[in-house]
C-alpha cells in the first residue's frame, strides 16, 4: 500500500490542521482503500476562516485592488491550472473514482472559466439614470457583497468552484469554500494554486468536514452575506434554515432527473452516442446525468437495440487507466442506494435490458452499465435522483405527450431534445421546464453560456 498523504485546511493564507486535531479518511473507490487524511473542521476552524475572509473584504490589499489587479490574479490561477491538470485530474480521479481522462480535462477546460471570469473584473459598470428632477445627477454603482460561502459536491468540484468562485472573485468578494467530506483532496491541491496565484491571505479559504459542524457553522455565520450551494435537496433545506440565522442571499443548485428525448426524425447513430454519454458519463453521477430517456414509438427498438449493445461493450476498471470506459461509484454508500433502486424497479415491473449487477472479478464499488424499460412515467426510479449509471427508459406517440412527461418531476436542471426539425426543437425547448435545454448534443458547457435550472 501507498504512503497515505495527510492534508491540512487554507485558511486566511495558512495551511492549519483543525483546531481539535480530529480528521477523517478518504478511500479510494476503485479499491476500497484508504489513501488521505483530511481535517475534520470544527465552528471554531469556520469562524477563522470567515472572521479572515471578512477582514480581507473590508481592510485587506484585496479591499483596494483595482478590478484590473483582481483580473490578474484570476488570469494567474487560470494558467497555474493549464500548467496542472494532470496533477489535479489524478488526484480528483484516485478521490472520486472518475475517469483521468476525463478529470484531467475538465482542470484544463475550467482554466478558460477562470479566464472568462478575469475579463469580466473590469467590465462590471453600472448605469447613468435620467431622473425627473432638474440640476441632479443619479448614477449606480454594482458593489461586492462580502464573504460568500461556497458549497461544492464531489462529482464536479473543480467546474462547479470555478462557476462560483469565479463570479464572486471578479467582483471583489471573498469566499470560504467548504469541500465535501466524500472527496475534499482535489479542493486542498486547488489551494495551493490560490496561494501561488498571488490572491490575499482570507480571500480564498477552503474548509473540509461535515455538514454538521461544519457546513452548519458556515452557512449560518453572521458575516456570511452569500451561500452558493450544490447538492441535494435535504442539505438544500438545512441551508434555507441556516440561512435565517444570517438573513445571506442563498442560490441552489439541486441536481437533476433530466429527459432524453429522442424523436422518430432524429439521426439515431448521434442520439445513440449522446445518450450514452448523457448516462454513462462520470458513472451517471452528474447532475444533468440524462437519466430519462423518452422514445418516440417507431424508433424505440431499433434504438434500444443499438443502445444495449454499446453499453454492453463498455469497458469497466481503473479509472487511471486509458483504456477505461467508466471508473466506480465514489462511496459504498451511493453502490447501497443503486442495487437498492434497481431492485425496487424490477419489482415494480421494470424490464432489464442490461446490466443489474456488479461486475465479475472487480473489487471496489463498480456496478454496470444498466438500462430499465419502464412501463409507467409512476415507477419510484423515472422521478428519483439515481447518481448511478442507470437508465430509466419509456415510450411516447406525441411532442405534446412527452411533453408533458419530461415536465413531470420535481427537478428542472437540464433536458435534451435529439430532432431535425427545427421548429419543434424550439417547441419543445420552450415548453420543457429545464434551465439548459440541449439540442442535437448532451452534457456540454462554455463559460460563455449560463448554467442553472429552474426548479428543484
Amino acid at each position: 500500500m501507498a504512503d497515505i498523504k495527510t492534508y491540512n485546511m487554507f485558511i486566511d493564507g495558512e495551511w492549519v490542521n483543525a483546531s481539535n486535531g480530529q480528521s477523517f479518511a478518504c478511500e479510494n473507490p476503485s479499491n476500497g482503500e484508504v489513501w488521505c487524511h483530511v481535517p475534520e473542521a470544527t465552528e471554531k476552524d469556520v469562524d477563522r476562516a470567515v472572521q479572515a475572509a471578512h477582514r480581507a473584504f473590508k481592510k485587506g490589499p484585496w479591499a483596494s485592488m483595482l478590478p484590473t489587479q483582481r483580473g490578474q490574479c484570476l488570469r494567474k490561477l487560470a494558467e497555474s491550472l493549464a500548467e496542472n491538470s494532470e496533477k489535479l485530474g489524478r488526484i480528483e480521479s484516485i478521490d472520486t473514482g472518475k475517469m483521468l481522462k476525463e478529470t484531467r480535462w475538465q482542470a484544463k477546460y475550467i482554466a478558460e472559466f477562470f479566464q472568462f471570469y478575469a475579463g469580466c473584473a473590469d467590465k462590471i459598470a453600472g448605469d447613468v439614470l435620467p431622473i425627473d428632477k432638474p440640476d441632479m445627477f443619479v448614477f449606480t454603482n454594482r458593489e461586492p457583497l462580502g464573504v460568500v460561502a461556497a458549497v461544492v459536491p464531489w462529482n464536479s468540484q473543480l467546474f462547479l468552484v470555478a462557476v462560483k468562485i469565479g463570479p464572486a472573485l471578479a467582483a471583489g468578494n471573498t469566499v470560504v469554500l467548504k469541500a465535501s467530506e466524500h472527496a475534499s483532496a482535489a479542493m486542498l491541491e486547488f489551494g495551493e494554486l490560490i496561494e501561488k496565484a498571488g490572491f490575499p491571505p482570507g480571500v480564498v479559504n477552503i474548509v473540509t468536514g461535515h455538514g454538521d459542524p461544519c457546513g452548519k457553522a458556515l452557512t449560518s455565520h453572521k458575516k456570511v452575506a452569500r451561500v452558493s450551494f450544490t447538492g441535494g435537496p435535504g442539505a438544500a433545506r438545512q441551508i434555507l434554515h441556516n440561512s435565517a440565522e444570517n438573513f445571506a442571499e442563498v442560490s441552489l443548485e439541486l441536481g437533476g432527473k433530466s429527459p432524453f428525448i429522442v424523436f422518430e426524425d432524429a439521426n439515431i447513430e448521434s442520439a445513440v452516442n449522446g445518450s450514452i454519454a448523457g448516462i454513462f458519463g462520470a458513472t451517471g453521477q452528474s447532475c444533468v446525468a440524462g437519466s430519462r430517456l423518452y422514445l418516440q414509438e417507431d424508433i424505440a427498438d431499433e434504438f434500444l437495440d443499438r443502445m444495449v449493445g454499446l453499453a454492453k461493450d463498455i469497458v469497466i476498471g481503473d479509472p487511471l487507466a486509458d483504456a477505461t470506459q467508466m471508473g466506480p461509484l465514489c462511496t459504498q454508500g451511493q453502490m447501497d442506494c443503486v442495487e437498492r433502486e434497481v431492485a425496487r424497479a424490477l419489482d415494480e415491473g421494470g424490464t432489464l435490458l442490461c446490466g443489474g449487477q456488479r461486475p465479475k472479478g472487480l473489487g471496489g464499488n463498480y456496478y454496470e452499465p444498466t438500462i430499465i424499460e419502464c412501463p409507467s412515467q409512476k415507477m419510484h426510479i423515472v422521478d428519483t435522483e439515481m447518481f448511478g449509471p442507470v437508465l430509466s427508459v419509456l415510450r411516447f406517440k406525441t411532442e405534446q405527450e412527452v411533453i408533458e412527461l419530461a415536465n413531470d418531476t420535481v427537478y428542472g436542471l437540464a433536458a435534451g431534445i435529439f430532432t431535425q426539425d427545427s421548429a419543434r426543437s424550439m417547441r419543445v425547448a420552450r415548453a420543457i421546464e429545464a434551465g439548459i435545454v440541449w439540442v442535437n448534443t448532451y452534457r456540454v458547457v462554455s463559460p460563455i453560456a449560463e448554467f442553472g435550472g429552474n426548479k428543484g
